[in-house]
């Protein structure tokens, strides 16, 4: 027997580990998990190359709970440990690395929330949970097996031990304030969460399988069961196997293992498998999202060789990917860092880059592979693309090949095909090409009908990002203005040579002016008049597309004039001076049934912009029912 002191300079250590990490003590079972998986793979490795005399065989993890005696017990079958090597890695290694930790991180007073993982914590992360630890170990060699034991001072006890298969065993004696962790559900939820895709299977405890009855069994007899291993994990989760070997079915199937919650289909997947210059393998999903504009960072989880590390990937996913579901696996991203240190470490860096580029490249083939689904499929991916044009400046340049435009019809443009369609028509008299654009069919469905009668494209853009992202465009591309279609009446969203001749004159419109401005509320409404067709509308209803768009923007973030989003609507009025209500509105001698007019045509224009409800929209139809007495 022998006993000894831990060689340790800062006093209390283990008080300090378990205060330090209470935040998310939890881990300690990842990390014994983790420590038992690489011992296992460990002696596959020395008996692959003749090194270990033993059999390999099938070894699997087990998790045991004893609530007798108050302890978890975490078994391998793995490479074991001489009493020499104890001495080395648990005595010597282990506890200075526990001192350097603590040392680095003590004076943060227990706010971890900068730092992503605790890999290398390893064996000593028990002392978070338990009272006192032992570890029965055999080593694959021929050297007798060994007991150590410690209960948390930084005195330990080192015996022979009469094991004799090769592998580990740590046993946790509880402590009172952990108790929780002697629960079946709390251990499962656990090695589910961290442990669900790792290498070794994990035996958590049996389960009852049921048999398919004998042929000659009656239709009331009960189908015979059995008991078998409850082996909570897949030791080979789809991203670890190569694109070739996987069937559509296999990722759909993967997908609803990662999220059983989940119900709705994903609509397309990305393998990620790179080796260089990184280490770098996972599968990303576009899930239907519509107009979800919700950056969640719990959708996509974070692996390190199969263990579970968070499943906030701020940094080492582009923001815009955020929105997507699915795994990412890799050794070389670093973890015991702030995330500052995090978005500034080169790898990291290309890897973000490298999963950017996977994407763009995966949208294209799908786009030019079969065309037709990508279509049917855009309302649901394009809130991805639009955020990734914007924020990435080498995601933008490639996503020009496959964003789509459509138009209010249903028809679908990439850029360069819209510009091919609309140039002839749609380029005014500076020779700047106008992209018409609605946000809503419905509510601007007049303006769009009126575009179309002079043979306009009018585009859909309905997401909620689209204020910066045509401000995007037009600082890109030349020569070019996205406008609105309600920004004011047609003729003047795309300004022509030939201008229409006003039926009235100077002093016509002005005394028309100041009459409509003595009726129409001036917080809410300027005139203007233009002669327009006279078969136009007499009042439209226009919001300037620079005020508009700043305020959009404003709304939206990241753009837009300071305190724009708060500003009172104000708006366009529109005076068709070629219409003849208009002109019977200047010509109308009593006031009562001038202001009858000029409120029941404002009226009309507002319901056209859906701007006329409650007391309004109440006077509006008391008035058109005298009107039509």
């Amino acid at each position: 027997m022998a006993t000894g002191n831990i060689n340790v300079s800062v006093e209390n250590i283990f008080p300090l580990i378990k205060k330090f990490l209470y935040s998310d003590h939890e881990i300690f079972l990842r990390e014994l998990i983790s420590n038992a998986t690489d011992a296992t793979l460990k002696l596959k490795h020395l008996t692959s190359i003749g090194e270990a005399k033993v059999d390999y065989g099938n070894p699997l993890i087990e998790v045991k709970i004893n609530n007798d005696n108050k302890t978890l017990h975490i078994t391998d079958q793995g490479v074991g440990m001489t009493a020499e090597e104890v001495e080395k890695y648990i005595n010597q290694i282990a506890f200075s690395g526990a001192e350097e930790f603590i040392e680095k991180y003590k004076d943060k007073n227990g706010k971890d929330a900068g730092i992503i993982g605790h890999f290398g914590l390893g064996f000593y992360s028990a002392f978070m949970v338990a009272k006192k630890v032992e570890i029965i170990t055999k080593s694959y060699t021929d050297a007798p097996a060994a007991h150590w034991t410690c209960d948390g001072s930084p005195e330990f006890t080192l015996n022979e031990a009469d094991k004799k298969e090769h592998g580990t065993e740590i046993i946790l004696h509880i402590a009172e304030d952990s108790e929780e962790f002697l629960s079946e559900n709390r251990i499962n939820e656990l090695l589910v969460k961290y442990n669900k895709f790792m290498p070794i299977p994990i035996k958590f405890g049996t389960r009852t399988e049921t048999l398919p009855k004998p042929k000659d069994a009656k239709e009331d007899d009960p189908a015979p069961t059995k008991e078998v291993d409850n082996i909570i994990n897949n030791p080979e989760p789809a991203w670890t196997k190569m694109p070739v070997d996987l069937k559509d079915e296999d990722y759909k199937n993967f997908y609803r293992e990662l999220y059983p919650m989940q119900f709705e289909e994903p609509l397309f997947h990305i393998h990620l498998n790179v080796d260089y210059p990184f280490n770098l393998t996972g599968i990303l999903y576009f899930p239907k999202l519509n107009h979800e504009m919700v950056a969640q960072k719990d959708r996509i989880q974070l692996y390190q060789n199969q263990v579970f590390v968070t499943d906030n990937v701020e940094g080492i996913v582009p923001d815009f990917l955020t929105m997507l579901r699915g795994v990412i696996d890799s050794p070389d991203i670093p973890l015991n860092v702030s995330r500052s240190y995090l978005q500034a470490d080169g790898a990291v860096k290309k890897i973000s880059s490298y999963i950017s580029r996977k994407v763009a490249d995966k949208l294209n083939a799908l786009f030019n592979d079969n065309r037709e689904d990508f279509e049917k499929k855009w309302d649901d991916i394009k809130i991805v693309i639009e955020y990734g044009m914007l924020s990435e400046e080498k995601f933008f340049e490639k996503a020009q090949k496959f964003t789509l435009y459509p138009t209010v019809d249903g028809t679908y443009f990439t850029y360069d095909e819209l510009v091919e369609k609309i140039k002839d028509n749609q380029t005014d008299k500076d020779d700047k090409l106008v992209i018409l654009y609605a946000k809503d069919k419905e509510e601007q469905h007049a303006y769009i009908t009126t575009a179309k009668e002079k043979g306009y494209e009018v585009i859909l853009l309905d997401s909620p990002i689209v204020p910066h992202l045509i401000q995007k465009l037009e600082s890109e591309k030349e020569n070019v203005s996205f406008v609105r279609v309600d920004g004011d009446h047609i003729d003047n969203l795309i300004k022509k040579e030939d201008a229409v001749i006003s039926k009235l004159n100077d002093e016509e419109k002005e005394t028309l002016k100041s009459t409509l401005e003595k009726i129409v509320p001036k917080e809410k409404f300027t005139v203007q008049m233009e002669a327009m067709d006279s078969n136009a509308n007499p009042f439209v209803i226009t919001q300037p597309e620079f005020m508009r768009r700043m305020k959009e923007m404003s709304q939206t973030g990241g753009g837009g004039m300071f305190g724009m989003g708060n500003m009172p609507e104000m708006y366009n009025l529109v005076v068709n001076t070629n219409h003849e209500l208009v002109s019977e509105i200047l010509n109308t001698k009593t006031q009562k049934k001038k202001e009858r007019l000029v409120n029941q045509a404002l009226d009309l224009a507002r319901l056209s912009q859906n701007l006329l409800k409650g007391e309004e929209l109440t006077a509006f139809i008391k008035r058109s029912y005298e009107m039509i007495k």
